[in-house]
């Protein structure tokens, strides 16, 4: 006789990981969060938004990409759901949007319990340090397409800004000051390129590395820093014209898509020292530096561009946060480019 059961899907493990994961997800509500008795919608009153002049609902999905293989062959679960988090809260505050509330999506070959309560888990509590509210999610069970330890994770976060205080290229002017917001790490962009070091290289997840003061491993596993509410108080605090959410392609390509066509972003590469394990990854894997460039965030999770009164409380506002940051380069009239100096 066919059974779900026996088609390798098991709904007993799955409303048990429901239950291990509830008092987390809990800790993420926020005021406007109402509850659906059915559980199948996240509902949230927008009344809240009345205070708003003109509101822009932002919304904004990602995943953590194959940074997730390297939990799974770890065995460590909880971080994958700050980076999660990171990856998309922070693009919605690019545009100076306050993160509202957050869904997320999980597949797995087989549904352990305690696996999806600590990935969960991981969300919720990054959710808190986004300020944002966890109002729903799935997980699916995928037998025969995934293997049982394999899974990946997506969500979707939307937030509002007020339109005349919507940030961008547009506000970017010469003169500008380009800030650097410091990063934790690598954060969720660029595991393919490590991976395949991995693989090619004599560097392996268990080697303890001087420099990096741990294992290969746990420095890779570092959660992604989120950034939402350091950047809504030093908008809310200063003058911020655009933000630029370091991911895939670097720190040039990203910082380009915040300047309008009529500027260059000119960074200073003496301003700061890239953190060791970039330096580790590019010494193993033999990787130029213009390839690094473009794949690493190298140190920098967000940049701020800023007028130049603005650049010293900046900094000072950042220090209180206690948020590494630095001045990174400047703005010149130019052509929409960010090059190094």
């Amino acid at each position: 006789m066919s059974t779900y059961e026996a088609a390798g899907v098991d709904i007993a493990a799955g409303e048990l990981a429901v239950e291990l994961m509830k008092s987390r997800v809990v800790r993420s509500r926020r005021p406007e969060c109402v509850d659906d008795a059915s559980g199948f919608a996240g509902l949230f009153d927008v009344s809240a938004l009345l205070k708003y002049r003109r509101p822009l609902l932002a919304t904004s999905t990602d995943g953590v990409g194959t940074k997730v293989d390297l939990a799974r062959r770890l065995g460590i679960y909880d971080t994958i759901g700050h980076d999660l988090v990171g990856m998309v809260v922070d693009d919605l505050a690019v545009c100076g949007a306050e993160p509202l509330f957050m869904t997320d999506y999980i597949a797995c070959g087989k549904v352990v319990p305690e696996r999806i309560a600590d990935i969960v888990g991981g969300i919720a509590d990054a959710c808190v340090l986004a300020g944002t509210a966890l109002v729903g999610g799935e997980t699916a069970e995928h037998p025969g397409l995934l293997e049982p330890d394999e899974f990946d994770v997506a969500g979707a976060a939307t937030g509002v800004v007020e339109a005349d205080e919507l940030l961008g290229p547009d506000r970017v002017r010469p003169g500008d000051v380009v800030i650097a917001l410091a990063s934790s790490g690598i954060h969720s962009n660029g595991y393919s390129l490590v991976r395949h070091i991995l693989r090619e290289s004599t560097l392996t997840l268990d080697d303890t590395i001087a420099e990096l003061g741990r294992t290969v491993g746990e420095e890779l596993l570092t959660p992604t820093r989120i950034y939402a509410l350091d950047c809504l108080a030093l908008k809310n605090t200063s003058t911020v014209h655009a933000f630029s959410h370091i991911t895939g392609g670097g720190l040039a390509a990203n910082l380009a898509r915040s300047l309008p066509s009529t500027v260059d972003a000119v960074l200073n590469r003496a301003s700061w020292t890239v953190p060791p394990i970039f330096q580790l990854l590019q010494r193993y894997g033999q990787v130029a530096q213009a390839d690094l460039d473009k794949t690493f965030n190298l140190g920098v999770g967000m940049a701020a561009i800023v007028p130049p009164e603005a650049a010293d409380p900046i900094l000072e506002i950042a220090a209180t946060r206690g948020l590494p940051a630095w001045i990174l380069g400047e703005i010149i009239p130019g052509t929409g480019k960010a090059t190094f100096a």
